[in-house]
């Protein structure tokens, strides 16, 4: 992977199997910006820091790097890279987004995904092998579940995480275990890198409309779908204390 700003044109895949299958996937894109990063302004997309991390205004690379200090991970990490959806005509929801952490050889050592529900609360789940060696495109990491995102998924079970990062493109898997160990959801994020430009930037606007918008549309209106075919609604429980969280065998140092 280059380190260097870039856009990321992907594919999102939902699938639900069961109690009732639904699955949708539609275009979306995403910046590559390696950190820090400087704001990107602009009338139809642009970056702001105050919509990740601490959401203060400061760059994440000092949030991210205390993160990676916990869990003995800073000194393995070169380069951060964080994978985010722009503000659209002002107007910003990032379901997740992915702190990729390169070292010096530009090999994954670990992914923080931030993910962002639709009551304007966060989370954040620290993948990476416990021996810090660099992450295959063939592994899956688990992770308890402790966020609430969906109204129609229980609070508890695993996630299992899986990326290939290559030099043009990335895959991210990301599927949904219950407490029965049923793998209930599907998820995957895939496409490539392409330089980001003011050019290629605005060619991306008028590709992908308000891709903003359309991402908590989709989410609405899927749920709005769901509670159509009879699908239990859970009420949202307090959200845990816990914000940072780490994939199975991950220690704090």
């Amino acid at each position: 992977m280059v380190i260097v700003p870039q856009l990321y044109l992907a594919q999102v895949m939902h699938k639900r199997l069961f109690p009732k299958e639904n699955s949708f996937h539609y275009g979306v894109y995403y910046l590559a910006l390696p950190l820090p990063a400087l704001p990107i302004p602009g009338p139809f997309a642009g970056f702001h820091a105050r919509d990740i991390g601490k959401r203060d205004g400061s760059d994440p690379l000092p949030w991210v790097r205390a993160i990676l200090e916990d869990y003995g991970l800073n000194t393995k990490t070169r380069h951060v890279v964080l994978v985010t959806m722009p503000r659209i005509l002002g107007y910003v929801f990032n379901p997740v987004s992915f702190y990729l952490c390169l070292d010096e050889k530009r090999d994954l050592r670990a992914v923080l995904c931030e993910v962002h529900n639709t009551f304007g609360e966060q989370h954040s789940y620290l993948c990476a092998k416990p021996d810090h060696a660099p992450i295959s495109p063939d592994l899956w990491l688990e992770a308890e579940k402790l966020f609430h995102v969906s109204p129609f998924l229980e609070r508890n079970g695993i996630y299992k995480f899986r990326f290939d990062l290559s030099q043009d493109r990335l895959g991210i898997w990301i599927d949904y275990y219950d407490v029965k160990q049923n793998k209930q959801l599907v998820t995957s994020l895939t496409g490539n890198f392409t330089p980001l430009t003011q050019r290629s930037l605005n060619r991306a606007f008028w590709t992908h409309p308000l891709v903003t918008l359309k991402a908590i549309t989709l989410i609405h209106w899927q749920a709005f779908r769901l509670v159509m075919r009879g699908i239990r609604y859970i009420i949202k429980p307090l959200q845990s204390p816990q914000k940072i969280s780490a994939t199975r065998n991950l220690n704090k140092m």
